[in-house]
């Protein structure tokens, strides 16, 4: 439950800093080269995120230049990594299976040549004489 003193009109006990300006410009080059972010150094040294991008905005290389930065989040570049890596393993193991019908394939070509006889299933072929129905059903009880 809240008190009294929480509602009361005293000032806060928090004072006034000042960061020097070598500073704010060290922690937007950091920002600028992905080391931290916005919130991560507003977190750290209590400062508000909007003071944080006004330093952005006033020291920033990339702003003078007219560069707009893309700011991703870890995350997302993260699963992109993954995904990228996800990709390379599939096209690999179509490589192993692809190389692996071509060989498969060549050996049937091989004991075809060698044992004279047809090992893969023709389209189109007559079936050989007693193999299944020829298509005439007996009307027989």
């Amino acid at each position: 439950m809240a008190n009294i003193k929480d509602f009361s009109n005293e000032p806060s006990q928090r004072i006034n800093r000042y960061f020097s300006e070598a500073f704010k410009r060290k922690k937007v080059r950091e920002i600028e080269k992905n080391i931290s972010t916005v919130l991560e150094v507003s977190r750290e040294y209590d400062v508000s995120t909007t003071a944080v991008y006004k330093w952005l905005y006033k020291y920033s290389r990339n702003r003078k230049r007219g560069v707009k930065q893309v700011v991703e989040l870890m995350s997302d570049t993260r699963k992109i990594q993954d995904l990228k890596a996800r990709i390379r393993e599939l096209e690999q193991m179509l490589g192993q299976k692809q190389f692996e019908i071509e060989f498969k394939s060549k050996m049937i070509d091989i004991a075809e040549e060698m044992y004279d006889i047809d090992i893969k299933k023709k389209l189109g072929s007559k079936p050989l004489p007693g193999s299944g129905s020829i298509g005439k059903t007996t009307g027989g009880k």
